[in-house]
């Protein structure tokens, strides 16, 4: 994936582009994605819920060295604050703790991304993520729950529409899990601070990247300095497409953290009542931006192609 022209973006986010051939094979591949990933989850035990959009708490990308929130969106209703979702990870382990053991939700996120990330051709201001979280799992086992949906999604696509796959001159190859596990500081020593954009261009296969210092919920071993979290890229440019970690379940830790991160503990108010009385329950979960994963099928050459309404940075539509 390369850095796209405002002429190509212009053309992308017309409203004649809609029905172009090109497009309309990515819906259909997107179709068959969503059904054969959502089909694997229910077939493994999986309870699908629907998203919410509107909460008083939600993630706060802080300190993420990969989030670029250009602003962040509240509304009142009723007479209070609200923000828009930029990812379910508090109520996802909120309700493995006191509802079912393991599930998965189709998320809308809105993240105000800065406008010079609308050329990467990777960045969306509004996107969409398929969200896994399982109780008392490890980050192994979310490796090979997505290994799995991802695979078997591209075998689908593969198998029902190779002639689509054929028009769209794309030739899917080295997607055979278990994919490699590297250490962001190895990743480090070979490509520097700048490991995340490197990685992507050199690599034929998915790889996974662990131990990102990052958000106050990832499990921190505070003795070596270690999180237990990962991230999943995605080759040719495509770069990352699922985020996700060991969660932080230890009421006096989170506290810790979120006032070293200069956070408002009010924010997470029910999430740290649930830790104090001892309920919040270990987890490990992850989410998959589903846009990035389609164009990297499809062979996009910006993931808002796979969106019928293109939610480019810096471009408000009409639509």
């Amino acid at each position: 994936m390369r850095h796209v022209m405002s002429k190509e973006i212009e053309v992308l986010t017309s409203i004649e582009s809609l029905g172009d051939e090109r497009r309309l094979t990515y819906y259909k591949v997107g179709t068959k994605v969503l059904k054969t990933m959502t089909d694997e989850l229910v077939g493994m035990g999986f309870e699908w819920f629907l998203p919410i959009m509107l909460s008083r708490t939600t993630d706060p990308l802080w300190p993420d060295p990969g989030a670029s929130i250009e602003k962040r969106i509240e509304v009142e209703i009723y007479g209070e604050k609200v923000k828009t979702m930029q990812s379910m990870i508090v109520h996802k382990r909120v309700l493995v703790s006191l509802g079912p053991p393991k599930f998965f939700i189709i998320s809308p996120n809105i993240r105000i991304e800065k406008k010079e990330r609308g050329a990467t051709g990777r960045h969306l201001y509004e996107f969409t993520q398929l969200e896994v979280e399982m109780a008392y799992a490890k980050m192994q086992d979310v490796f090979r729950v997505y290994e799995r949906i991802m695979t078997e999604a591209i075998k689908r696509v593969k198998a029902d529409m190779g002639e689509d796959l054929k028009k769209l001159g794309r030739d899917l190859k080295g997607f055979s899990p278990p994919f490699r596990v590297l250490s962001r500081r190895e990743l480090e020593r070979k490509y520097g601070q700048s490991w995340d954009t490197a990685l992507p261009k050199d690599i034929t296969e998915p790889v996974w990247v662990t131990d990102i210092p990052r958000e106050f919920y990832d499990y921190e071993d505070l003795k070596t300095g270690e999180w237990r979290n990962f991230d999943l890229f995605l080759p040719e440019g495509y770069g990352e497409v699922i985020s996700g970690a060991e969660r932080e379940y230890e009421y006096e830790k989170m506290i810790a953290k979120i006032e070293r991160d200069g956070l408002r503990q009010d924010d997470f108010r029910t999430l740290l009542e649930i830790a104090k009385k001892g309920k919040l329950k270990p987890s490990s979960g992850a989410g998959l931006g589903i846009e990035r994963f389609i164009a990297y099928i499809v062979g996009a050459k910006h993931v808002g192609e796979v969106q019928p309404f293109p939610r480019i940075p810096g471009i408000v539509s009409q639509m």
